[in-house]
């Protein structure tokens, strides 16, 4: 079992990312882990806390000569802005927040709770999935992460390879596909920040070359979509998440909902076997499976809960009414968010490829994959050019 877990507190000493169930032989490039940091911290709309940390991570476990060994993974990205024991309370919780929920349920100070909710913590988030990464890269999984909608405006993505999508993406200071309409979002971010608001938006994750089977429909916690939707929905600030159509489906008709399957002797060695489909609405699951098309999952991220025109909230020790107290924030996050999603979504893949194939090492996994695409083939009698009904 592929799993990690994360510790450490907003203005802490770091962060630090545990990733258990690694499989040996992986050659890890640090380098790539604290691409996705930097990219993390990127995007317009970005706080001065930004500007202050430069993360980068360090490999403390689990590896000999850059190659992993099958143990326990640390690894540990160290905050420039450590300064928690000098930090004073807060006694105004923050509407959207956790200060008052957390304070309540752990008979704790407001900042006992909201340096862990921090959406700081995701850093190590990141970090697992850009490990997670380089074992989806071994296996030719690719995954892409991109804004589609900020506040009101939306910007569709476009068709194209994930290697040009990627360098559409990387050239937009939103992290869109769409750079066209790049500055009217940029224009709705500098209005809200002049009145002392936040916007939230909408991203996408697109993951291609994927084998079939990966996830189950014999047990509910073990399907596919459910574990992405939950690991997604457990990011900070996000409110919803669809996969394929989502919510569009339930206000279509069955037949323009559900992707027919066609068959094409010409992909018979992809992946996919030669079944294609016109259509992918399902995202790429099907009974908590994968289907042999790209996976697609949205997430829908809140406005930043921290405004600098503060709204109402009651002082906890006067009961009295007040503005909620005020902490260093973005106005706009949800660049950073499409990063954070992305490599969530690559450590769920990561963790259901290991469940179906094997973990320990990954020349093992290469070779059961390849064994499974094989027995396939042999069970459906595709050889090199198969009879197809016309």
């Amino acid at each position: 079992m592929l799993r990690y877990w994360t510790a450490g507190e907003s203005h802490g000493k770091g962060i630090l990312a545990l990733v258990d169930g690694f499989p040996a032989g992986i050659s890890i490039d640090v380098t790539v882990i604290n691409q996705e940091l930097a990219r993390r911290q990127g995007g317009y709309g970005r706080g001065g806390r930004q500007r202050i940390e430069k993360d980068e991570a360090e490999i403390l476990s689990g590896t000999w000569r850059g190659v992993t060994l099958g143990s326990p993974i640390a690894i540990w990205v160290p905050n420039r802005d450590y300064k928690i024991e000098k930090m004073e309370d807060l006694d105004r919780p923050r509407p959207g927040h956790g200060d008052l929920s957390g304070s309540i349920k752990y008979h704790s100070s407001i900042r006992g709770i909201l340096e862990r909710a921090s959406a700081r913590e995701t850093v190590g988030r990141v970090a697992a999935g850009a490990l997670a990464r380089q074992l989806l890269s071994a296996l030719q999984i690719d995954v892409l992460g991109y804004v589609v909608q900020i506040g009101p405006v939306q910007l569709p993505p476009r068709s194209g390879t994930l290697a040009e999508l990627r360098s559409i993406r990387d050239g937009s200071e939103l992290y869109s596909l769409c750079p066209e309409k790049d500055p009217e979002a940029k224009q709705l971010i500098d209005a809200c920040q002049k009145r002392g608001d936040t916007l939230g938006g909408i991203v996408e994750v697109r993951v291609e070359n994927l084998p079939f089977g990966l996830g189950t429909h014999a047990q509910w916690d073990r399907k596919l979509d459910g574990r992405l939707a939950a690991a997604v929905m457990a990011i900070q600030a996000i409110k919803g998440v669809e996969i394929g159509l989502g919510f569009e489906a339930a206000r279509r008709f069955g037949s323009e909902v559900h992707d027919p399957i066609r068959f094409d002797p010409a992909r018979i060695h992809e992946r996919c076997f030669g079944f294609v489909r016109p259509t992918n609405n399902a995202g790429g699951l099907e009974a908590g499976m994968t289907n042999g098309q790209p996976v697609v999952v949205r997430a829908a991220m809140k406005p930043i809960s921290t405004l600098a025109r503060p709204l109402e909230s009651v002082n906890l020790r006067t009961k009295q009414p007040e503005q909620a107290a005020y902490e260093r924030s973005d106005v706009c996050a949800i660049s950073a968010a499409s990063v954070i999603v992305e490599n969530v979504v690559a450590f769920e893949i990561a963790a259901a490829v290991i469940e179906k194939f094997g973990g320990d090492h990954i020349e093992e996994i290469q070779q059961r994959m390849q064994l499974f695409e094989k027995m396939v083939r042999e069970r459906l009698q595709l050889g090199e050019h198969p009879e197809v009904p016309h």
